[in-house]
């Protein structure tokens, strides 16, 4: 394929815009080559500048489940705008998706609506902090909650140890607030909490998105919810991607385990720029301005982020068989990717949960950040490469999992399965 317009304009871009790019993963670091500019998008298809069509797989990191463009969504958002863009005042959108949004998940009572995932997750940690009165937290390597101060931290020396930041502009004084954790190992969990009286929450993907697609190990996030229980700590689920998508209640309905607080984002918005976090009554309560805790934002419950929101939650709820749907195509293409790799002799290993599903190239069972490091990126790279000039459009990293949508047909399946062929026979 040629991507000659794509590259003049990342060209351009890169003269006012740093890196050319409005968030680092589209740059195509961790793959090399040029970003591919998009026009337009429609169903399960991502259309250039340059005129090539993909399936695409990112859906824009989540939100569009039932496929870009679909109309429900579309109509909702011209028909608020045609009314007004934002007031800065309380509208009856917002009481009509947060009702939907608590009728839907279970275990909430009142939901917040914020303008990112990041904000929302920024804001469930410090509502942890003022419900608690603790000031600690614990998160776990390899999960991503955004790029507030307290979620840009490495892992220290030692197996419990304080943070340390991982971006300059992140104080040691924000650092030494946050504990890092292994993704699905309980020990190491009890450990940092041993003896600790400081740990007002702990925070994670309950199915990890960004080092790949990894699934709680059996009994892990219900584990957790027992150490919260004894230590009088708060546990998050951060649903930015699993809610709304693994299953109308997001993770907590899927795995049966009650977060004390969960954050949205993606799919509650239906594409448009949107966060939320919610909780039950006496937590939410101690928000401002009821409660001590503030949080406040210009453009939070924006009409047309509510309007598009309400209207893919809306289809969600109606429909009875889009979750079936979807683990069906995601299975299908996990059976699919998995028998051409064997057959070319390409090592890898495929997690999925539900519409969430990744390839890792690595021999071993990947079940944290440090097993998702051990995967080939090399052998990585020539495969997104290769994916894309086949006219398949995966995440241009191999620590973020794709996401599949209703929209896609079991043809683009298909097509997708022989482009791996494809590629396979050259990793």
């Amino acid at each position: 394929m040629l991507y000659k317009r794509s590259s003049a304009l990342f060209a351009q871009a890169g003269a006012v815009i740093p890196g050319g790019v409005n968030s680092p993963v589209r740059a195509f670091n961790a793959v090399g080559g040029t970003p591919i500019f998009i026009e337009k998008a429609e169903g399960a298809y991502l259309f250039d500048v340059d005129g090539n069509t993909y399936i695409d797989y990112i859906n824009s990191w989540g939100p569009m489940i039932l496929g870009h463009a679909h109309k429900p969504v579309v109509d909702a958002v011209v028909k608020k705008a045609q009314l007004g863009t934002s007031f800065g005042t309380p509208t009856e959108i917002e009481t009509q998706i947060a009702e939907l949004a608590v009728s839907m998940v279970p275990n909430i009572d009142k939901i917040r609506f914020v303008n990112s995932g990041t904000e929302a997750c920024m804001s469930a940690v410090r509502l942890a902090r003022g419900f608690t009165g603790k000031e600690k937290i614990i998160k776990f390597a390899g999960c991503y909650h955004g790029h507030s101060d307290s979620f840009l931290i490495q892992a220290g020396s030692g197996a419990v140890t304080f943070g340390s930041p991982n971006s300059p502009g992140v104080t040691q004084g924000t650092a030494k607030d946050t504990l890092l954790a292994r993704y699905n190992d309980i020990e190491n969990v009890e450990a940092i909490i041993a003896n600790k009286n400081e740990i007002a929450c702990i925070i994670l993907e309950p199915v990890a998105g960004n080092m790949g697609c990894i699934p709680p190990k059996p009994d892990f996030l219900k584990q957790l919810r027992v150490l919260c229980d004894a230590h009088n700590i708060l546990l998050i689920f951060d649903e930015v991607m699993t809610g709304f998508r693994l299953a109308k209640g997001g993770a907590q309905e899927l795995y049966g385990i009650n977060a004390d607080i969960v954050c949205f984002g993606k799919v509650i918005g239906g594409g448009l720029p949107v966060g939320a976090f919610a909780a039950r009554s006496d937590i939410m309560n101690y928000l401002a301005p009821v409660g001590p805790v503030y949080q406040a934002g210009t453009l939070s419950g924006n009409p047309l982020a509510m309007a598009a929101g309400l209207a893919m939650l809306k289809e969600l709820n109606s429909d009875e068989e889009i979750y079936n749907r979807l683990n069906s195509k995601t299975e299908y293409l996990h059976e699919g990717l998995s028998k051409v790799l064997n057959e070319n002799k390409v090592v890898h290993t495929i997690n999925r949960v539900g519409s969430m599903i990744s390839v890792h190239f690595s021999k071993d069972e990947v079940v944290d950040f440090e097993t998702a490091a051990k995967g080939n990126n090399d052998t990585f790279k020539a495969f997104f490469h290769g994916m894309l000039n086949e006219g398949v459009y995966i995440a241009p990293s191999a620590f973020e999992t794709w996401f599949i949508t209703d929209a896609l047909s079991y043809a683009d399946l298909d097509k997708t399965i022989e482009a791996c062929n494809t590629v396979s026979k050259s990793l």
